[in-house]
């Protein structure tokens, strides 16, 4: 599934290119998640904004008019990507969506059709403003300090690394980026929430950052399809420390990593590292 670092990397890939142009036509495939919830052919003719990301959905403004707040809420689900092209050529069998502008056309390519692009009245309205209001901090905003990590952990008793993937804390902290910085910060992912202490609680923090940071960076991760709308894939995956690598040596102390099952996700970690 994209995470918050493959997101980012879309928009950053796609943002410059549209902002600006105007909408030509709207195409719609096969149903996604859920519907667009607006008339394609009036969407025609309006003025696609600057587009902005939150938590792992991208936002799209749209308008007649300066003063317009709304636009299309998009979100890849499992396995969509997102490609703008001057000459996209004729839609395939799994693409499911064309915002053509005068600028190139934006496509969503989603095999299994959990992503969704939904039209709304606003970011903080209608529904968009539904779909992310349970939303935590942005791992970047200066808010998101170790301060604010362990308070929120508190009040959870669940295990520290399912805390971290359910979004309502922190968002991007996706499977893949839990599992490296839980390692980076020498924490068991299977360490209950509320028994973390502030200055582990600090480190997590700061690892998270570091570790989005870095696969930002990188490009993200490909692990099967995932691609940027240049068509570029991630090279983070190549770097991790412990997802993935199952009875391969620590590079740090070289005890064999070991994978176990929270949540029905696989957890990759270092049994002598993180304590």
């Amino acid at each position: 599934m994209p995470e918050l670092p493959e997101v980012e990397v879309t928009r950053q890939s796609f943002a410059e290119r549209i902002a600006g142009a105007r909408v030509t036509s709207v195409r719609l495939g096969k149903p996604l998640r859920w519907p667009l919830g607006h008339e394609p052919a009036a969407l025609v003719g309006q003025r696609v904004g600057d587009a902005t990301r939150r938590g792992k959905y991208l936002w799209l403004p749209l308008s007649a008019d300066v003063e317009g707040r709304a636009g299309l809420l998009m979100h890849l689900g499992m396995s969509g990507s997102l490609a703008f092209s001057d000459q996209p050529g004729p839609p395939g069998t799994h693409d499911h969506f064309d915002l053509a502008t005068t600028r190139g056309t934006l496509r969503l390519t989603d095999p299994r059709r959990f992503g969704a692009v939904v039209w709304s009245e606003a970011l903080d309205g209608g529904t968009a403003g539904k779909l992310i209001a349970g939303l935590g901090l942005e791992p970047f905003d200066p808010a998101f300090t170790g301060a604010y990590l362990h308070a929120a952990l508190q009040r959870r008793r669940i295990a520290i690394k399912q805390a971290l993937l359910g979004g309502d804390i922190v968002v991007g902290a996706g499977n893949i980026y839990a599992c490296e910085a839980l390692f980076t910060a020498g924490i068991n992912p299977r360490l209950r929430s509320d028994r973390l202490s502030r200055p582990r609680a600090e480190r997590l923090a700061v690892a998270v950052r570091e570790t989005l940071a870095r696969a930002l960076a990188l490009g993200g991760s490909t692990l099967r399809d995932f691609r940027d709308a240049h068509g570029m894939a991630g090279a983070f995956q190549l770097q991790a420390g412990v997802y993935g690598r199952e009875g391969e040596p620590c590079s740090v102390c070289a005890t064999p990593i070991r994978r176990i099952v929270q949540g029905q996700r696989s957890t990759f970690f270092c049994p002598h590292c993180q304590r």
